[in-house]
């Protein structure tokens, strides 16, 4: 099969992933500028099983964020420290491409998972464990599309709910009970 014929494949499939997460969006009540931390809690609740989100202190190098997915909740490790919140938002954003693209899972690192949760047996955490640290694949690329997808939202409710810039434009923002915070 020709690399061109691989291209546009793999684009209509991306094309039809990105419309199905704005379908789902819309049907969790997504709907305009919502923080990423309201973007998962109506996803968990719209599915009806949880997303954990967790940050966590990572190595660099190294991945940024990992997905578990296990039979009572979806848990989303970020990195916690030395990054900012909009690449938290990010990492975040692109697990959940993962998690709602329905990517299989991929062997895990027992020496890391030892040192992130050393309560649970590495081999617990393999079987549910999703883990990647490049974008050379077709499952890496389809990620960050609808980490795109679900960070429009995000990104319009940062710009919505930015404190203002003067004393009486913060009083009002603290008054009408605006967020200033996302995670």
């Amino acid at each position: 099969m020709s690399s061109f014929v691989q291209r546009v494949r793999r684009a209509r499939r991306t094309a039809g992933l990105r419309r199905r997460l704005r379908s789902e969006l819309r049907a969790a009540g997504v709907e305009g500028p919502t923080p990423m931390a309201e973007i998962c809690a109506r996803l968990s609740e719209h599915r009806g099983k949880p997303i954990r989100l967790l940050g966590v202190p990572m190595e660099v190098p190294g991945p940024f964020g990992l997905w578990i997915k296990t039979t009572a909740a979806d848990i989303i490790l970020y990195q916690r420290a030395g990054t900012t919140r909009f690449h938290q938002e990010h990492i975040i954003a692109h697990e959940l491409g993962h998690l709602l693209a329905d990517h299989p899972s991929d062997e895990g690192d027992d020496a890391m998972w030892r040192q992130l949760l050393p309560d649970i047996p590495p081999d617990v955490i393999r079987k549910a464990l999703r883990r990647r640290t490049s974008y050379d694949n077709e499952y890496e690329q389809e990620a960050e599309a609808l980490a795109t997808v679900l960070l429009e939202a995000t990104v319009k409710a940062q710009e919505i709910s930015l404190p203002g810039r003067s004393p009486r434009a913060r009083r009002a923002q603290t008054a009408l009970g605006d967020p200033v915070d996302v995670l």
